[in-house]
Order: C-alpha cells, then structure tokens, then sequence
C-alpha cells in the first residue's frame, strides 16, 4: 500500500519571517521578531538573562531573532516546527521548548500539529524525550485557552 505524498494543503494565513530592513539594527530586527513569535514568553527570558549575561541576552535578540528568524526561506510556522523538534529531541531543553510551543501557537499552529511534531521525535529521540516535550506541550496548552475552531491536541 503506497500513501500520498502530497500535503495538505496549509492555509495562506502562515507569517512569513520578519523582513529585513537596511535602515533596522540587527537589535531592532531581533526585538521587532521576538515580539511576533515569543512575545511576553520570549521578553521573560530576555528579562530573566539581564543581571546575569545582558551580553548574552543582546546576542539571542541579534543573533538568533535579528538574523536567523528574519531570513527568507521559511515562513515562521515551518521554523517553529523545526524548533519545536529539535528542542524535544534533544531531551533536556524543557524550558526552552516551553516557549517555542508558545511561539508555535502564536505563529498559527495548532496543538494537534504541535503534538504531532512532538511524537514524531520518539522515532528519532526515543520515547523519553518525547513523552518529556508531551508534558511540556500539555502543561503550556493548559495555560492557553482553546480559540474557536483550534484543535485541542488531545
């Protein structure tokens, strides 16, 4: 039995990745993609970093928001779904994976889509890493209430 390789189709209401702007810092850029895919999550770790490494804090924002996230290619659920995955499998990043489910769900998907992310890494992780981003993922969808027409993941 052979299965369809075509996906379904995904609604057109995907954000594409914060545009670069010349006349934007790399700071700027950061904060500005920070704000769209973390929000109040993405600022509590930001806050949280600013007596001990406000370096390092700085460097996240330009770095991994002011660079990464704002490149074309991929808009930001697909990169979202690539960090929610690659935070499950490595099995220890629980608090980081916390926020980037929030970041999933802020970016349009769903906790059935999240959930899915999660289980496929027991395949590639092992089942513990993914049973520890399944109460990662169930403790955040409790804090969130259910929008109309989102699934619920369960």
């Amino acid at each position: 039995m052979t299965q369809s390789t075509t996906a379904p189709a995904q609604g057109a209401s995907a954000p594409p990745a914060p545009a670069f702007s010349p006349q934007e810092s790399r700071l700027e850029r950061g904060r500005r993609a920070l704000d769209e895919i973390d929000g109040k999550a993405g600022h509590n770790v930001i806050t949280a970093l600013a007596d001990i490494a406000p370096d390092f804090a700085r460097y996240v924002l330009e770095f991994s928001f002011g660079d990464i996230y704002s490149r074309p290619g991929l808009d930001l659920r697909a990169r979202e779904i690539a960090t929610i995955a690659a935070l499950t499998a490595l099995g220890n990043a629980s608090p980081q994976l916390k926020v980037h489910i929030e970041a999933g769900l802020n970016v349009g998907l769903s906790r059935d889509e999240i959930t899915e992310v999660i289980m496929q890494m027991a395949v590639y992780a092992g089942f513990p890493a993914a049973l520890n981003g399944l109460f990662a993922a169930k403790e955040i969808f409790a804090l969130r209430p259910t929008h109309s027409g989102e699934t619920t993941g369960s």
